[in-house]
């Protein structure tokens, strides 16, 4: 198979131009970038790429942020609860936050969205009951309850842009400080507006320009004390879209004001694990709304330039919102997404827009983003770049992605040939997988999964964040087992499944714990809902529940799938009560070797008739049911592993009637493969860190190979 070139974006640097073109050349890129803290020299833009220019809309006008304070991007911070030891207490506000990142906005029209709390009681303390002291940067709370517990929510500027701070303090730069402004303020958008348009005439070699997502940031509050300096991280979260204009303008529209309490809710704020609410449901469509009208405004800019306007989907996502039905209306002509596993690379694959581009890991920096070498000694940044390649890789045999690169100082590489080497077989492999879908789409089997959580497609292969930070919940992990199976696979809410949603699905997954978005905390008190889903499986579905699926208190069983899943999950009600005794036979194979999942305590059967299949002393793990014509297929959690991964695919195969071995399906659960009947390609991967033999049934007759680690195998098949 021919060697080609393309669809690979470098990071290059001025003052490395020698490498840049060398990289360049060695990776088969066709396009350069520049990253934060980079520049391009004259010779690399004027070699013959494409020029990626990235910017960063909110940050990097200091001169003006600084005659400007008051249009500085906002927060609401919640003081740790204070007790009261007699009838006052005084709270410092920024006692707890880092300095750096905070300052108290105070203003008039602020301080109208104050809130103090009596946290015992959970009332809020009336105006006159408190005061604040400008000078010491604290509240007095009167009259308090002695021994009741207090808090105060306020809001404050945020001073210094979040993703700044992370670079500045991993790279201990020494420079400014860099603040974000909000486009929610007409003077902001005038200054931007202008400043887009000079800087598209600035910049006449750019052929894309790459906005750095949009306008507002993930939430990401640092503390004051080292020993807790990540106070607050939530990828899905709305939190640092708030001023006292943009809520002042929300109850104009709305006809009802947000409070502090709407978006700290106790200290604890709405994190998307969290079901949303009516309430955070206008909010987010406010925002939405606005980052869509004037993002579009800055997109038709670019256009007008005769430039291409892509958008990182990270960072200051907030408001893009790929899967709201209404990305399309920005105009991006391309979406790049930050990729550390393959459920995020299939979150990029399904937007619709023209180009979907990845940037891979590892990114290159001396650290990575948990503070251990990776260009730097004692790094191995070859076996972090072959770990996150073979997670991304299953993805990348089940959708087209355009494009991938990398990000950061290429100069860091100059001592790791190695790295090099590895990144031009990686672009090369990507290049031929990408051939391959260009000629049709990849072999699937006929079982159609969905998977079911509160925020249904809005959340399409995502939770709220990167694996990393989203590994503790049961369903990233499937997702990310999802995300290389040669199965269809969609997401829906629970009012999908009221309007029909069912018709053309054979499995639902519904995994998380109780109370979670993701198995749906008080979804399940629809009656309607339970029976849709009872009687979609009694006629032949199968409903396969992960940890606490249909979890919701106050029914005769917690689970309230539990009939249909043949268990349930004593949180204490029936500890007098009697437990089916049961043997664990695993009499369709199903489980593979090495297959193992977590203990869960006080899973009980509920009439002795679910065959369990896996077991941990005397608590089930896995079992089926039967019920009609359907299963209920209950795991007690799921962690990714690539026995665990080849387990669930037995379990949709199960369910759906297909068999556990069929065409395509290797024999070696350590390598997975994709079939291309238009191209007649086959693709055979090793995840493991060994050498691998395994054996593929195709419509050519059976494929046998012994692969070295973690390598891919292209093959021809002669199907006639």
């Amino acid at each position: 198979m021919a060697k080609q070139k393309g669809g690979f974006t470098l990071p290059g640097e001025a003052g490395y131009e020698e490498l840049t073109l060398k990289m360049a050349e060695k990776w088969g890129a066709d396009v350069i970038r520049d990253s934060d803290g980079t520049a391009l020299s004259d010779e690399i833009v004027h070699a013959g790429y494409g020029i990626y220019s990235t910017i960063c809309i909110i940050r990097d006008h200091n001169e003006w942020a600084r005659a400007n304070r008051d249009k500085l991007q906002q927060t609401f911070l919640c003081t740790p609860a204070a007790v009261a030891k007699g009838n006052e207490v005084t709270i410092g506000l920024m006692d707890s936050f880092f300095s750096e990142q905070f300052a108290v906005n105070d203003c008039g029209r602020a301080m109208k969205y104050w809130e103090v709390y009596d946290r015992t009681s959970n009332r809020k303390v009336e105006r006159g009951r408190w005061v604040y002291d400008s000078a010491c940067g604290s509240v007095t709370v009167r009259e308090c309850i002695p021994f009741h517990k207090y808090t105060v929510s306020f809001l404050a500027y945020r001073i210094w842009e979040e993703i700044s701070m992370y670079n500045h303090t991993t790279n201990n730069w020494d420079k400014e400080h860099l603040m974000q402004i909000d486009p929610r303020y007409p003077q902001v958008r005038e200054y931007l507006l202008d400043w887009m348009r000079g800087w598209c005439q600035a910049h006449p070699d750019t052929t894309v320009v790459r906005f750095t997502s949009m306008f507002y940031n993930f939430a990401w509050i640092w503390g004051s004390s080292e020993r807790n300096r990540h106070l607050f991280t939530d990828w899905g979260s709305y939190d640092y879209t708030v001023s006292d204009l943009a809520l002042d303008e929300f109850a104009e529209k709305y006809g009802y004001a947000m409070t502090a309490e709407d978006f700290v809710n106790k200290g604890q704020f709405h994190v998307t694990h969290m079901p949303g609410n009516r309430r955070k449901a206008d909010w987010m469509a406010f925002t939405n709304d606005f980052v869509i009208s004037f993002g579009k405004e800055l997109v038709d800019i670019v256009h007008g330039y005769g430039k291409k306007a892509y958008v990182f989907y990270d960072d200051s996502w907030v408001g893009l919102e790929p899967y709201n039905g209404r990305f399309g209306e920005f105009g991006f002509d391309g979406l790049i997404k930050c990729v550390f596993s393959g459920y995020e690379a299939r979150l990029c694959a399904g937007v619709e827009v023209a180009v979907h581009e990845l940037r891979l890991h590892p990114y290159l920096f001396p650290v990575g983003l948990g503070g251990a070498p990776t260009f730097a000694e004692g790094g191995n940044p070859t076996l972090d770049a072959k770990k996150y390649w073979i997670s991304v890789r299953r993805a990348l045999l089940r959708e087209k992605i355009d494009r991938i690169g990398l990000g950061g100082y290429l100069h860091l590489v100059e001592g790791y040939p190695d790295f090099c080497d590895y990144i031009e077989k990686v672009s090369d492999e990507f290049r031929l997988i990408r051939s391959f879908h260009d000629a049709g789409k990849p072999f699937v089997i006929k079982t159609r999964v969905a998977v079911l959580h509160s925020w249904g497609a809005l959340r399409s292969w995502t939770l709220s964040g990167h694996f990393h930070e989203t590994y503790m919940h049961d369903l990233i992990h499937v997702n990310e087992a999802l995300a290389g199976l040669p199965v269809d696979v969609k997401f829906i809410g629970f009012e999908d499944v009221k309007n029909g949603a069912l018709e053309d699905i054979d499995v639902v997954i519904n995994a998380g714990y109780g109370g979670s978005a993701w198995s749906g905390g008080d979804a399940w008190r629809d009656d309607e809902l339970v029976s849709i889903i009872t009687e979609w499986v009694y006629k032949g579905g199968t409903f396969l529940g992960v940890n606490e699926p249909s979890a919701v208190e106050g029914y005769d069983h917690y689970f309230r799938m539990a009939h249909v899943l043949g268990i349930d999950e004593d949180t204490g009600a029936r500890i007098c009560h009697g437990r089916w005794s049961f043997e664990a036979e695993d009499a369709e194979k199903l489980v593979p070797e090495g297959a193992s999942l977590k203990r869960k305590e006080g899973l009980c059967l509920v009439d002795g008739g679910a065959k369990v299949l896996l077991a941990d002393g005397d608590m089930p793990v896995i079992t089926v049911n039967a019920f009609g014509r359907g299963k209920g297929i209950y795991l007690a959690s799921f962690q990714i592993s690539m026995e665990n991964t080849r387990l669930l695919y037995h379990l949709i195969r199960y369910a759906g009637g297909e068999g556990l071995n069929g065409l395509y399906m290797t024999d070696n659960l350590y390598t997975e493969c994709a079939y291309y009947p238009e191209s007649g390609k086959l693709v055979v991967i090793n995840n493991s860190d060994r050498e691998q033999t395994t054996t593929i049934p195709t419509q050519a007759g059976d494929r046998t190979l012994t692969m070295a680690p973690y390598d891919t195998v292209f093959m021809e098949l002669d199907i006639r």
